[in-house]
């Protein structure tokens, strides 16, 4: 009987000590959006193979995406700085792996439009070269699914090269229905091969190979601009970075050794495009000592308020986000790259 007892008390005890460890560690299927980290983007900027070296800061905005434990969801809640999201409202159908090989296509395409934005106002010469089309997604009915990879970048159809995407989605729509095409392509530097058939796209009548894609291009100056962002994702660093760049390629002193934050998505026209996880950013840049930073006024439309009457834009977001941490981090609307450059201008001895 004694015995009975202690053997109880052992898997008695290994039952609570199960049962918190799962409390604490056991996926839930959830993520949480979390403030991320504020980088200085002059140690993944090289211009003509050398980093700036001037005083102050031009700090890129993360948010963290991490696994949601029953605890750490639990601890969530209230926290106007965690958000909880399901893996079907953060990725879509996509895997994780595809999700953040896709974040990682978005941070190179910011670089690239970073480099042109940056030379284009600076007025210094640059090309961009078509490199062809990346796969975005592949199609479960697709012919090509398992053949092709979230990733992959198309750079021919039955021989024929084209020049942007528009041009290959042309090409096909011309091919007849029981047509075969052989695709070139690379994948990991590699260049392979693969064939198949059309496929009926969903909720179209037409016909097509059954992928999602989008051009990838690589944009090289003079002089010679390098960025390497490691395992940051995303497009919403492209404003800092286009500073970075603009102010090493002129060799203005934007910075003035202040330590300036901000977000936003940039087009080569240096349009500043709006992005997610404001507030988190807000944070993170007052956590880190920011006393600027940039925020998208993305223009609250007639059709955006048609269909979605409580929005409210990335500059809006980032104002309520800095009254609630009570930071003294100025908060600067912009719509293009000529607001941040002309503010830090005339802010300089301030």
């Amino acid at each position: 009987m004694k015995f009975n007892k202690t053997r109880n008390k052992v898997f008695g005890a290994l039952f609570i000590i199960i049962v918190v460890m799962a409390f604490f560690t056991l996926p839930t299927g959830y993520y949480l959006e979390v403030p991320g980290t504020a980088e200085d983007t002059s140690q993944f900027v090289k211009v003509d193979g050398k980093h700036d070296k001037k005083k102050g800061n031009l700090l890129l905005t993360t948010v963290g995406i991490v696994s949601g434990t029953p605890y750490t969801l639990l601890k969530s809640l209230g926290n106007n700085f965690e958000t909880i999201y399901s893996q079907q409202d953060l990725m879509g159908d996509e895997s994780s792996e595809d999700y953040f090989k896709v974040q990682s296509y978005y941070m190179k395409s910011a670089t690239n439009s970073a480099i042109q934005a940056a030379y284009s106002k600076a007025d210094k010469p640059f090309t961009k070269k078509y490199l062809g089309v990346y796969v975005m997604d592949v199609m479960a009915n697709s012919q090509f699914n398992k053949k092709l990879q979230v990733g992959d970048t198309i750079t021919s159809i039955n021989g024929y090269h084209f020049n942007n995407a528009d041009q290959f989605i042309k090409y096909v729509k011309k091919q007849k229905k029981n047509a075969k095409v052989k695709i070139q392509f690379t994948r990991d530097g590699k260049k392979m091969t693969a064939s198949g058939g059309l496929v009926k796209l969903a909720d179209t009548k037409r016909l097509g190979l059954g992928i999602t894609l989008t051009d990838n291009t690589e944009a090289k100056g003079n002089p010679p601009t390098k960025i390497n962002a490691g395992n940051i994702g995303g497009p919403s660093a492209g404003l800092m970075f286009t500073l970075q760049v603009y102010s090493q390629i002129t060799n203005k002193n934007l910075k003035a050794g202040r330590t300036i934050a901000g977000t936003g998505t940039i087009s080569p026209d240096g349009t500043v495009g709006p992005i997610g996880g404001v507030e988190k950013k807000v944070y993170a840049a007052s956590e880190e000592g920011a006393t600027i930073f940039f925020a998208p006024n993305d223009p609250v439309t007639k059709e955006i308020k048609k269909y979605e009457p409580g929005y409210v834009n990335n500059y809006h977001l980032a104002l309520r986000a800095a009254k609630k941490i009570h930071t003294k981090m100025k908060i600067v609307p912009v719509k293009n790259l000529n607001d941040a450059i002309n503010y830090l201008e005339k802010t300089q001895s301030k």
